[in-house]
């Protein structure tokens, strides 16, 4: 099978599988998944300018973006999101595993076909890196959710009520 046709599938293929999920649940996850485009992207090209790993072969018109970004990665955090959200220890479980097979076997056998390389990262330390991306993705869905929201208002908020709520005059046609 060609590299070309290997890429091709990272990216289409995926997505069929959210034919299988249903559509409240695409609806809520896809902006985790978008915001994993998103970051991934942004990680990649950092560490390709910090010459920690390189892009060796791409697909039309996609000449810097790996196609795994556009296609696995929003999909898969989906799924991951769709059974292990709201169970923070399930949820790293999960992605540990996860970024443990990206990692030291995905990574590795992309290299080997010559699609992408780790130059001066090793397995483990891009182990750790997507590890971190995954816990800022977690971070992410429950701000999207507001769940991050009450607990700095209660943390944050004053217990008294401001100064411009309270009538300025009081009411002239009410007697005393």
């Amino acid at each position: 099978m060609s590299n070309k046709v290997i890429m091709w599938s990272m990216l289409i293929l995926p997505w069929f599988t959210l034919l299988l999920m249903k559509r409240e649940e695409v609806k809520r996850y896809m902006p985790v998944g978008l915001f994993a485009i998103v970051s991934s992207i942004v990680i990649v090209d950092i560490g390709a300018t910090l010459n920690l790993w390189a892009l060796r072969d791409n697909i039309f018109p996609f000449g810097k973006v790996f196609s795994y970004h556009l296609g696995g990665i929003p999909v898969v955090t989906m799924w991951l999101f769709k059974f292990t959200y709201g169970r923070f220890l399930r949820y790293v479980t999960v992605d540990v595993f996860y970024n443990l097979a990206f990692a030291f076997l995905m990574s590795p056998w992309l290299a080997a076909r010559g699609i992408r390389e780790n130059v001066e990262v090793t397995a483990l330390g891009l182990f750790f890196i997507i590890t971190v991306h995954g816990i800022l993705l977690y971070i992410y869905q429950l701000w999207q959710e507001n769940a991050l929201i009450p607990a700095f208002k209660e943390y944050l908020s004053p217990k008294l009520r401001p100064a411009a709520t309270k009538p300025f005059f009081k009411d002239r046609d009410k007697p005393d």
